[in-house]
This record gives structure tokens, C-alpha cells and sequence, in this order.
């Protein structure tokens, strides 16, 4: 059964210049940190299934809203929101509650930033659990470039770097319908239409599958993205080419002990190379889609805590 445990309350904390929501549970356990990474579009409340069971084993549970999101600041310039600022922060957050390292477990976007951490700042980093997306290698051209060359120009990726702002608008002025048609599970196994599929599920009257949020939760995230908007968020993107030119000189290759979970019906495919690039890595997958940890909570916080125990 899941835990019904209140959502914590927020502290923003100033750190790397700007503040930070955070959410805590387990202050106990001060001493045994584990740092929740949500991706993009969520929120710290993602983690709402793991944070009580986390705690509850043991662990120091710290979940920010990541800059750009919720009430965590949101810098005008693209450039603000490279990953070097996005892994500062993270190590700032640290500082802050006195931590030398912890454990980081990243989801979506937030899986990057944590393999960036690892990267960029591995001294911070016991070990690592990656879920949906694995290690991104640097290509041989900048990120957009090979995108575009893959999925065309409507990509949503290429999209928000070549269209600036359009993206932005259209999903400002439908939050509402753009979450509800995105927080979707058991999606039919086919790929997803192409062109620009943010758009698209934003001007959609209906949608595929079945909805991955109640409706109180997903008022929570409306909430969320009507107070921040998505620029912010949309800047990470706007910083994969940045951030290609940043990594040029950094060592490729992680070390760190990690965890790599895949869901069976995400259309985002496993990386066979995996290995090659972080060869202490284990890899698991559980039969969901790409929100694994809100399809699946029990099982996803069962094989974190298995994995770290």
C-alpha cells in the first residue's frame, strides 16, 4: 500500500546564486543523504510515492525544485540554466546541509543532470540511480545539430532551440491540457507521432492511454506550472549545445557505482553501450512506461532501496 504521509513543506535555500524549493523528510537520518532530481515537465512532487519510504529506511531525503520550477528562481538567460549551473546547484544544496556526497537519483532530465553531476562533479557522488534516461555521449557535432539530422526539424527538441518562445506560449497559455494530456500510461507500444509533439499534446482535445495523476495531483502540478511557467525548464534544453561545447575537455567515462532503470514501453530505447561508458553500472527495467517512479512507485522504491542496500 502506499504511503499516504503528507507532502512535505518547502524551505527555499539560497544557493549558487539564486534559491531553491526544497522538500525534506528524514532529518533523523542526518548523515545518510539521498537527492531527488525531477525532469521536465514535472516537480519535486514526483517524488511523492518514494520520499516517505525512503525516509523510513533510513535516508535523509532532500527534493528540490530545480531552478526554473515550481517557486525555485527562474533566471532570464538562457545561459543561467547550462549544466554547470544546473550541477552548482546541486552541489551548493549539499553545502548547505554540510554533506561532502550523496547519493543522487535522477528521472527524465533530471537523470542528466545527475549523470552530469557525475561528470562534473564526481567527489559529490556516492552512487547514482538513473531512471528512463541513460548516459547521453557526446556526439561527434553539437546535440541540436544531430538531432535534427535524426528527427527533423520539428522535433520538439530542435524546436525549442530553433523557434524560441513559440514553444513557451502555446504551453503557458494551456497548462492545464498540456499536463493532463502528458501525464498519460499504458500508451499504445507504437512511436509517438512526429513533429512537434509538445505542441500537439497542448492543442489536444483527447488524449492516448490513461491519465498517470488523480486530480488532485495533477491540480498540484498545474498549480506548479502556472505559477513558474516553462520557460525555465525549456531553457535546459536551450543548453544542450552549450553544454556540448562545456563537456569537450571532461573525462567521458563515470566511475561512479550506478543504476540504470529503463521502463519497457518508454519510447526512449536502451543504450547497449552503457556499460563502455560507466562500467560499474547495474541495469534493470520494470514493464511501465517513461514515469516510472509515479506508474510503478512500490516496485521503483523497492529496486532503489535493494539496489543501495
Amino acid at each position: 500500500m502506499l504511503d499516504q504521509t503528507p507532502f512535505p513543506v518547502a524551505t527555499r535555500i539560497p544557493v549558487n546564486g539564486i534559491e531553491l524549493e526544497v522538500y525534506e523528510a528524514g532529518r533523523q537520518n542526518m548523515g545518510n543523504p539521498i537527492v531527488l532530481c525531477h525532469g521536465w515537465p514535472e516537480t519535486a512532487q514526483a517524488w511523492r510515492h518514494q520520499i516517505p519510504a525512503l525516509a523510513a529506511a533510513g535516508h535523509h531525503v532532500i527534493v528540490p525544485n530545480q531552478r526554473g520550477f515550481g517557486a525555485s528562481s527562474s533566471p532570464k538567460e538562457v545561459a543561467a540554466y547550462d549544466i554547470t549551473k544546473l550541477t552548482g546547484d546541486l552541489a551548493a544544496l549539499l553545502d548547505h546541509f554540510g554533506y561532502d556526497d550523496a547519493v543522487f537519483v535522477g528521472h527524465d532530465w533530471g537523470a542528466n543532470v545527475v549523470w552530469g553531476m557525475a561528470l562534473l562533479q564526481p567527489k559529490r557522488v556516492s552512487r547514482l540511480v538513473a531512471l528512463a534516461l541513460p548516459y547521453q555521449v557526446r556526439t561527434e557535432v553539437p546535440w541540436v545539430a544531430f538531432l535534427e539530422t535524426l528527427f527533423g526539424p520539428d522535433n520538439y527538441l530542435v524546436h525549442f532551440n530553433r523557434q524560441p518562445g513559440v514553444a513557451d506560449a502555446i504551453l503557458d497559455a494551456n497548462v492545464g491540457r498540456f499536463l493532463s494530456n502528458l501525464y498519460r500510461k499504458n500508451l499504445p507500444l507504437v512511436p509517438p507521432e512526429p513533429g512537434m509533439m509538445m505542441i500537439n499534446l497542448a492543442l489536444a482535445e483527447t488524449a492516448l492511454g490513461d491519465p498517470l495523476l488523480d486530480p488532485a495531483d495533477l491540480a498540484v502540478r498545474v498549480a506548479a506550472f502556472q505559477q513558474s511557467g516553462f520557460s525555465g525548464g525549456i531553457n535546459w534544453y536551450r543548453n544542450l549545445d552549450r553544454n556540448w561545447h562545456l563537456l569537450a575537455e571532461v573525462d567521458p567515462i563515470i566511475r561512479i557505482p550506478a543504476l540504470m532503470v529503463y521502463g519497457d514501453h518508454d519510447v526512449i530505447p536502451p543504450f547497449e553501450a552503457l556499460p563502455e561508458f560507466v562500467p560499474n553500472v547495474d541495469v534493470a527495467s520494470l514493464p511501465c512506461g517513461h514515469w516510472i517512479q509515479q506508474e510503478l512507485p512500490e516496485e521503483t522504491t523497492r529496486l532503489i532501496l535493494d539496489w543501495l542496500g
